[in-house]
Parts: structure tokens; C-alpha cells; sequence
């Protein structure tokens, strides 16, 4: 389960995001990695303390959560605050696999699914390497483009040879847990909404219509 999801962020709001975060205070990014990520992890993040965070998650968690792409193929449940992470040339952060379980005490998270929304193009280097069934997939996509990928999975940011990557990094805990069963009812989402749009009445559509709703039912976790 790898996919895209365009247009997440438009032109004004990365815009405006971008301007907050080159104004911003950033951090080591070591300071929120576990303790094997610690060792691989060179970054920065954007300081957690800061006032523009609020601002920040209303743009772009706000857009995330709300694209019907995401909805479909995370099924959340439970979506994490992100990390805004900036590499400068020489920065790269390698293999490791994400936490199976964050958040802080009383707010614990599984973490199924992550996402990477990007902020900016332009610089060299930088490529998001998931490692797949079907060998290593580099995914380096426009400014104001996501992808999400298990959690569970190996993967690597390259190193940044110039100019500087901004992106925005968060996790979400799916209803359904397997990857398997969700990737099934994503596609069978994509051909529900085709018939809805287009053949609203007709038996075919209220079949895949049940369908999926009585699979989201048997296999949902809340």
C-alpha cells in the first residue's frame, strides 16, 4: 500500500506555510526519534514549543484529513500532530521503521499508516525510499503532494545535496488494522464512487455499495 495523493496543499496555503517556517525556530530533529532512530536521524524540526504550530496543523492537517483520497485509503481513526522537518544540504535521515506506538501518555497512537506531505520542491537530493515487496521506490513528488506508505515499512530519506526540504510528517491508526484489507477497500471505494456518480440506481451499485459498507463493518477496529 503506497499512494499518492495530489493537491493536498494549494498554491496559497504552502505559500503561507513556507513563510511561517522560514521565520521559525527549528530544532534538532534527534530529539523526538526513538532510541534506534537517534542513531540515523539528521534533520531538524520545527521547535514544538512554537506559537505558529496551531496555525501551521489548521492548514495542513486541516487539508490532509479532509481529502477524500486520504480518507479512503487510511480509514483513521486516530490521526497524530505532525513533525515539520527541514534538511539542509548534508542532512538525511536513513533506514529505520517508525514506532509501532506513539503519543504521549493517555493519548497512545498505533501507528499503521505514515504520511509525508510535501512542502517544497526544488532541491536536489532528498528522495523518501520505502522498501516494498517490489524492491526500494524513491517518491520525491511536487510541493503540496502526500504519500502514504505502512508504518511498518523500512524506508530512508536520502541525502540533501542542495537547497533545502520541507515537509511535513505525521502518522494516523487506520480502523483497519491490516494493510491488505485496506488497500481491498480502497479500491473498492474507487469503483462505489464511479457507480454512485454515475449509475446511482442501478442494482450493481447498491451491491458494491453493501458491500463495502458491511466490510468496513466486519473489519473495523474503534
Amino acid at each position: 500500500m503506497l499512494y499518492r495523493i495530489s493537491n493536498v496543499l494549494g498554491r496559497f496555503q504552502l505559500d503561507r506555510v513556507t513563510a511561517i517556517l522560514a521565520e521559525a525556530r527549528f530544532v534538532d530533529g534527534r530529539l523526538s526519534a526513538g532510541m534506534a532512530a537517534k542513531r540515523v536521524k539528521h534533520n531538524q524540526e520545527l521547535d514544538p514549543s512554537s506559537g505558529d504550530m496551531a496555525t501551521l496543523n489548521n492548514m495542513v492537517m486541516g487539508a490532509l484529513v479532509s481529502h477524500p483520497t486520504f480518507k479512503s485509503a487510511v480509514l483513521p481513526h486516530r490521526v497524530a500532530a505532525p513533525f515539520y522537518a527541514r534538511y539542509a544540504p548534508g542532512m538525511r535521515y536513513g533506514d529505520h521503521v517508525d514506532d509501532p506506538v506513539m503519543g504521549p501518555t493517555g493519548g497512545r497512537y498505533r501507528s499503521d499508516v505514515s504520511v509525508t506531505v510535501f512542502l517544497n520542491d526544488g532541491y536536489e537530493g532528498g528522495e523518501l525510499v520505502v522498501q516494498t515487496a517490489f524492491g526500494p521506490r524513491e517518491i520525491k513528488l511536487p510541493a503540496g503532494d502526500a504519500v502514504v506508505y505502512p508504518s511498518s515499512s523500512l524506508h530512508h530519506v536520502a541525502e540533501v545535496i542542495g537547497g533545502e526540504r520541507l515537509v511535513a510528517v505525521t502518522w494516523a491508526q487506520s480502523m483497519v488494522r491490516d494493510v491488505a484489507r485496506r488497500e481491498l477497500l480502497h479500491e473498492l471505494n474507487q469503483a462505489r464512487d464511479k457507480l454512485l456518480k454515475e449509475r446511482p440506481d442501478a442494482d450493481e451499485t447498491r451491491q458494491v455499495d453493501t458491500a463495502y459498507v458491511n466490510l468496513i463493518r466486519m473489519w473495523a477496529e474503534v
